[in-house]
């Protein structure tokens, strides 16, 4: 019985998680007032899908 695919999927879900926390702890730490770590929380959930979306667009997919 296979799983089709379900390991692959799981890794690129891992790595796209490690994107976004990676991202937060770089936005927490450049902000300085509140609404700056508001823009922060922001930034780190919507920064790895613009990078992959960036990719994406540079392989012409």
């Amino acid at each position: 019985m296979s799983n089709g695919g379900a390991g692959a999927a799981a890794g690129g879900g891992a790595i796209y998680g490690l994107g976004i926390f990676g991202a937060l702890v770089y936005y927490w730490q450049q902000a300085d007032a509140f609404g700056e770590y508001l823009l922060a929380i922001v930034q780190g959930l919507f920064w790895p899908a613009w990078m992959v979306y960036e990719v994406f667009a540079a392989l012409g997919a």
